[in-house]
């Protein structure tokens, strides 16, 4: 049988205009949702959109928020992404930013709670809104991007933009416009999604005492008895002998380590504990095996945590996250490539807009291991990372920046990928006021405007604490 795919004509049309903006932010993930408020702060015209019917992205799958702190125990995200989690906090939707010697630390967020309110602070901040819009494809004139075309139940529309923000997560807009996109590692593997699961039942408090108790009897990866002692709201990484005599057992479990997110509400925890390795997030048939896949993974898990876990005994299955967590897919190739160098060495940058402590935390494109390095403090994002290489009008804000593969590990997670997003839509704000190019704004401006609305960026402070 051949490899060559078919192939249809598309008949030429004529496309209608939904609207004309100032900023077009396309995903509503936590970079999207802080993106889209700041670049609406001083009243442009902004508008958002997403696929799905709420915003929050990974922050609705059961995950907590990693990286408000840095390794010294400082907090280093600020600005919006820190009102968001007060705004959270008001309707008992987060909790305190806890450190963690694992993580730096972790702020559990309540999923439901991150859909409302981030919908909620954008209706305030003015932004348009439009949900169950699918990006299709880019208007482009020459290496500048127009605007986007968008698939609805209207049809297929297009909506112009003086600057568009790429916060898909997967680089979606970046890689149609023709940026140069990288993926995964030199050879091509990713680290692999997990499918978030939900247990009610849970007696957490003879969890955390077992552990605290007798940690020979439960082996626990880096993280001291003591912190389980002192901390009603925690995560578990490691069990490891649990998980040797369950395997000894029969079970079939993918992955190397248990890992336990104890959730706000009591005897609630989420599961981070499925693995589908080789599984690609821009491909739709193998998003589809890896649903799939999680979901049969859910069985043993389950079967294992009641069977063998302290305090699991009487817990029960309650929901399932909406969809599987993608760790890593496209990476855009920027004006500057972010390294593991940069992080382990502390980088400093001229143009840094947001400050990261998060270590490098790989997730093995093969096999059930994990890998993490820690850099002793904190690093820099710049903001060439968020640019293109050439193509114009268009800034991109998340996971999906201009890095490594293994620099991606570390600025992968939420609360970096928040102060990028509001970066990002600060500068698409400069670069319509002034009529530039987001690549030609002066970063010193962005700089200053940050600060002022309560940012924090120089690393060398976090070196002082």
């Amino acid at each position: 049988m051949s490899d060559r795919k078919l192939s249809v004509t598309e008949p030429a049309r004529e496309i209608p205009v939904r609207m004309e903006v100032d900023v077009l932010v396309v995903g509503g993930g936590p970079t999207g949702l802080i993106a889209a408020q700041a670049a609406a702060e001083d009243g442009l015209n902004v508008t958002l959109i997403d696929s799905r019917s709420f915003v929050g992205g990974n922050m609705t799958i059961g995950l907590p928020v990693l990286g408000f702190l840095g390794q010294k125990g400082n907090q280093i995200i600020k600005g919006i992404p820190q009102k968001f989690i007060d705004k959270l906090k008001k309707v008992d939707g987060a909790s305190e930013h806890r450190p963690c010697p694992l993580h730096m630390s972790l702020t559990l967020v309540e999923p439901e709670a991150v859909k409302n309110v981030g919908l909620e602070m954008l209706t305030e901040a003015g932004v348009n809104v439009m949900l169950y819009t699918f990006f299709a494809g880019v208007i482009m004139d020459n290496d500048t991007i127009k605007g986007v075309i968008v698939e609805s139940k209207s049809g297929r529309e297009a909506i112009l933009a003086k600057t568009v923000i790429d916060c898909t997560g997967d680089a979606d807009v970046a890689f149609r416009a023709g940026v140069e996109c990288e993926y995964g590692n030199e050879k091509g593997g990713v680290q692999p999604p997990t499918l978030m699961f939900c247990l009610g039942g849970v007696d957490t408090e003879k969890l955390r005492l077992s552990i605290a108790e007798e940690p020979r009897t439960y082996l626990t990866d880096f993280i001291p008895a003591e912190y389980f002692g002192q901390n009603n709201q925690f995560i578990v990484v490691g069990l490891r002998s649990l998980m040797e005599k369950a395997r000894e057992d029969g079970f079939n479990l993918p992955v190397e380590r248990t890992i336990i997110i104890t959730g706000l509400r009591e005897g609630e925890v989420w599961i981070n504990m499925t693995r589908v390795n080789g599984v690609n997030g821009t491909n739709p048939e193998s998003l589809t095996f890896g649903e799939t896949e999680g979901r049969k993974q859910i069985i043993d898990i389950q079967k294992y945590l009641i069977e063998y876990v302290p305090g699991f005994e009487n817990a029960y299955f309650t929901k399932m996250a909406p969809f599987i967590g993608i760790r890593e897919t496209r990476r855009i190739v920027g004006k500057y490539v972010l390294t593991a160098e940069d992080i382990l060495g502390c980088g400093r940058f001229d143009d840094a807009i947001a400050v990261a402590s998060y270590p490098l935390d790989i997730h093995h494109p093969e096999g059930g291991g994990c890998t993490l390095t820690w850099c002793g403090d904190c690093y820099d994002i710049p903001y060439r990372s968020l640019i293109p290489a050439k193509i114009e009008n268009l800034i991109v804000a998340g996971r999906c920046i201009s890095t490594t593969h293994e620099a991606m590990s570390a600025i992968r997670v939420m609360a970096p990928c928040m102060a990028m997003g509001e970066a990002a839509g600060r500068a698409a704000k400069i670069a319509v006021r002034e009529n530039i190019a987001p690549s030609k704004i002066d970063v010193q401006k962005l700089q200053a405007e940050l600060r002022e609305k309560g940012a924090y960026l120089n690393s060398l402070e976090a070196v002082n604490a």
